[in-house]
């Protein structure tokens, strides 16, 4: 999983963070986390957001080996290095609450790991889209979390969601080969449309595999989600894939 956002779709996709927050969203960690279902929920979330970034520079470091030229490489080394250091924050904060990272991030890898098998990239092309439209609707999904956490963990899972630049150097680039060869077009949309599906399809099974999660969602834990918010949710999200697809010149 790779976590970014654009200047576009922030807005549309979070949860409103400017609004009055109340309840958990309202506190800090101390306070929040004397609710042991609410800190078994921030544990999960922060080890999914752990393993998700390692798994991302792992992924760009092999995507390198896809690129064209010299300074494309580097670019997605630069990147790689970007999301190891945002692992590190994750990891850090999870020793910091008590939790164990690697405990943490276990139940996440069979299905993070499964997301990226299913989708693994041909080509140099499809790994840029997968890494900007594929990953960015799992960016989305947290933020929409992060909108009810406590406030010391909204604002870590925020900064670590910071895009690491490969939005721009993905439109840039797809844009061109679209250009340059319009037939192109046709089957990177086919390939974000996949993407799209399996990426909500994962997000969903990450969610209903862990109890603290679930709940987390529906309103049990943190403030306001219920299953029509969650409806809406998805909806948000949806309608950002449509942008992502829009700046990548694809239809949707």
């Amino acid at each position: 999983m790779r976590f970014m956002t654009t200047p576009d779709n922030t807005a549309d996709t979070a949860a409103d963070t400017s609004a009055e927050n109340t309840g958990v969203a309202a506190q800090d960690w101390t306070k929040a986390s004397v609710d042991p279902q609410y800190r078994a929920a921030v544990v999960d979330l922060l080890g999914a957001l752990a393993y998700g970034e390692l798994a991302a520079f792992e992924r760009l470091a092999e995507d390198a080996k896809l690129a064209p030229t010299l300074a494309d490489k580097a670019e997605l080394a630069k990147m790689a290095s970007a999301e190891f250091h945002h692992f590190e924050q994750l990891r850090d904060r999870l020793a910091a609450i008590g939790a164990e990272p690697t405990e943490a991030m276990e139940p996440f890898v069979a299905a993070l790991d499964g997301f990226h098998r299913q989708t693994a990239p041909s080509d140099w092309l499809e790994g840029l889209v997968k890494a900007y439209v594929g990953d960015s609707i799992a960016s989305d999904f947290y933020r929409e979390v992060a909108a009810r956490l406590d406030s010391d963990t909204r604002a870590l899972v925020l900064s670590v969601l910071d895009d690491t630049g490969h939005a721009s150097f993905a439109v840039e680039k797809v844009r061109a080969a679209i250009d340059a060869d319009p037939r192109v077009g046709g089957r990177l949309a086919l390939w974000a449309r996949r993407l799209m599906g399996e990426a909500l399809s994962q997000s969903q099974r990450v969610v209903a595999d862990r109890d603290a999660l679930s709940t987390m969602l529906v309103g049990g834990v943190a403030d306001g989600f219920d299953l029509a918010e969650v409806g809406r949710m998805f909806s948000r999200i949806t309608e950002a894939h449509t942008k992502r697809m829009a700046a990548l010149g694809l239809a949707a």
